[in-house]
């Protein structure tokens, strides 16, 4: 079974995984939709959160890692609205993207993206609605 999972920073050295922090544990919520999880993502960055990546994984390799690294996880099933709480934690096992950049990321030329990956992107927001 594939489920979707939220990643910041996803495919670099500084990847992070979403969870979510109940009594002083790591919860990683795993989608069973991929819409879901798009939409869940977009909350968070509603509420001045970065940005994630949804990416899909096998439900046995999320399940590896969250025992290896001592995580727990929940799936969330298709149609359930998952919602984010309203307070973030103050610091992240990862860093945002832009704040190991720095000035460097002032500089650098805006991200384009082909005709094809813009449809793909407005068919998902679109979805949303």
């Amino acid at each position: 079974m594939r489920v979707f999972v939220l990643l910041f920073n996803a495919r670099t050295e500084n990847e992070g995984i979403h969870t979510l922090k109940v009594d002083h544990r790591n919860v990683v919520l795993m989608f069973e939709s991929e819409d879901d999880a798009t939409r869940y993502g977009l909350m968070l960055e509603a509420q001045d959160f970065a940005s994630p990546t949804v990416e899909s994984f096998e439900l046995e390799e999320i399940e590896e890692f969250c025992q290896g690294t001592g995580y727990e996880y929940k799936l969330v099933p298709e149609g359930a609205l998952a919602v984010p709480p309203e307070s973030n934690v103050d610091q992240t096992d990862w860093q945002p993207a832009d704040s190991k950049a720095g000035k460097a990321a002032a500089s650098e030329e805006p991200i384009e993206f082909s005709n094809t990956e813009l449809e793909q992107i407005r068919r998902k927001l679109e979805g949303l609605l």
